[in-house]
Order: structure tokens, then C-alpha cells, then sequence
């Protein structure tokens, strides 16, 4: 897929990674026209963008319509985006019903998504990976920290990647937690750090958490990623090692996230498929 030129449509959920696509965009001679949720994205993205309209879940045509309004023909979808929990942030227009009805009742966050973006796609705007033009965001193979994981916490990790990618195969979510060769905490609606409290809390502060790629995951939206945040949650809890899958986790804030992994003494390792699956580290 070649690089878009000149300008480039973001559609911004929340979290971080929205404002550092923008800022790495416009250092890259991109202008960045945004679209953002209430309740969802961060309002300083405004200050960092061409220009910005902010949407209720379900608003497709008017998404549409500011984007080609601005002549933009490539998009990136970028941020979390929570399942609404009142109908009042949810206002579907004609385009989103007539998406709702081509699901046939298959409602997956999955299905959801590939169906919005074949939507945008045959109005003339292309959806790109996320990560296209931050490559130095994806995790690099290894241990990152000075500790290293125990020989049962290796144990569990290899447990854990084994439920993370079948919860990710079923569409559920992307991570769990396990202790001492029990699955503690699946990850849901709910999200991430949730996740890690309530593995944490059913731990006696040994848990390992895996975050790992679907199998049938699709790089344009939803990449798994993990931050200083992500360390910070999993001090709190408990958690004493994060594994995620090498070149295709998005790694924020890498140098804040290492150091407070070696000042908590806690793990962080990258790791292969093949890995996982031949037992053996290369």
C-alpha cells in the first residue's frame, strides 16, 4: 500500500495515540484532519490538527462528508473506543443503520469495524494501518528489563499465550491474566487495565498478563498496545511480568515504561509465535 500524500483523515478514540499520530504526521509534512468522539477523544487533539470535527458514535455520514468536504482520500483509525454505555452517545444516521443491516446481527468489534472501513473505502477514502507511519512504535523482540522471567513465570506466559489467542480468535479481547498455571482475568469489554486488577486481585502478586495480537488480526485498526501506564496498573495489582508479541504491539512512551519496570521489578518481554510455540527463545 503506497503512503497518501500531502494530507491524511484521522479518526481519533481515545487514549494517547491519537495525539502522538497527529504530532508524528505533521512533523512528517502530513496536515491532519480529525474526527473525534464526545467522551472519547482527547480535545487538546484540536490544537495539534488542521482542523477537527467531534461526532457522536454512529455519526458515519457526517464523517463522510467532512472528510471529502477536505479532499481526503486516506484515513487511519487511531485510539481506543469504548462500547458506548448510554444511547444518548449513540446517534446512528442512515449510513450507520444501512452498515448495522450488512452485519446481519454479527455485531463483533471485528465484523464492526471491517464493515466501516469497507463503507469509507467505497466513498473513495482509504483506510491505512495505524502504525504506517510510526514503525518505530512496534515492539522489538527480547527481554527489555533486568529482570528476566522465572522458569514458572515462563510457564505461565506460555499458558497465558495460548488463551490470549484463542479469547482473540473468538473476538473477546486480546489479553489475560494468569498465575501460578491458572487463568486469573480475561480481558472483555471492560478493557486492559480492568483486566489486569481483577487478575491481580485473585493473585498473591506473582500474576503474568500476555497481550497478544488476534490471529486473524487486522493491522488498520485495534493493535494491541502498551505503555508506562500499562507498568504503573500492574504495580498496583500485582502483576509482575508483561508479555506481548514482537513487531506487532504498539509501545508507547518505551523509556518511561522500561524504567519503572526495572524500578518495580517487573518483566517485560517481547516474544514470536514461533517462540511460543517451539518453547525456545532466539
Amino acid at each position: 500500500m503506497d503512503k497518501p500524500e500531502k494530507q491524511i483523515g484521522l479518526i481519533a478514540g481515545g487514549g494517547p495515540f491519537p495525539l502522538l499520530f497527529a504530532q508524528k504526521a505533521r512533523d512528517k509534512g502530513y496536515d491532519v484532519h480529525a474526527v473525534g468522539f464526545h467522551n472519547e477523544t482527547d480535545p487538546l487533539l484540536s490544537a495539534h490538527v488542521a482542523g477537527m470535527e467531534t461526532l457522536y458514535m454512529g455519526q458515519v455520514g457526517r464523517l463522510i462528508d467532512f472528510f471529502k468536504k477536505r479532499g481526503i482520500t486516506a484515513a487511519v483509525m487511531v485510539g481506543a473506543i469504548q462500547k458506548p454505555t448510554s444511547v444518548m452517545n449513540i446517534r446512528p444516521d442512515m449510513r450507520a443503520l444501512s452498515m448495522y443491516a450488512r452485519m446481519r446481527k454479527n455485531t463483533h468489534d471485528d465484523r464492526v469495524l471491517r464493515t466501516f472501513a469497507d463503507t469509507l473505502e467505497k466513498e473513495g477514502i482509504q483506510v491505512y494501518p495505524s502504525t504506517f507511519l510510526l514503525p518505530e512504535l512496534l515492539s522489538d523482540k527480547g527481554c527489555w528489563t533486568r529482570r528476566k522471567p522465572s522458569r514458572q513465570e515462563k510457564s505461565d506466559i506460555r499458558l497465558g499465550w495460548k488463551m490470549a489467542k484463542e479469547i482473540g480468535r473468538l473476538d473477546i479481547g486480546q489479553c489475560v491474566v494468569v498465575g501460578n498455571g491458572m487463568v486469573l482475568a480475561v480481558e472483555a469489554i471492560d478493557g486492559t487495565d480492568s483486566t489486569i486488577r481483577r487478575g491481580g486481585a485473585l493473585s498473591a502478586g506473582n500474576a503474568v498478563l500476555v497481550k497478544v495480537c488476534k490471529p486473524t488480526q487486522d493491522f488498520r485498526f485495534d493493535v494491541p498496545a502498551v505503555g508506562a501506564k500499562t507498568i504503573s496498573t500492574m504495580h498496583e495489582s500485582g502483576v509482575r511480568v508483561l508479555a506481548i508479541e514482537a513487531g506487532k504491539s504498539v509501545v508507547f512512551d518505551k523509556e518511561q515504561m522500561v524504567s519503572l519496570a526495572d524500578r518495580y521489578k517487573i518483566v517485560i518481554q517481547a516474544f514470536t509465535d514461533e517462540e511460543m510455540e517451539t518453547g525456545r527463545e532466539k
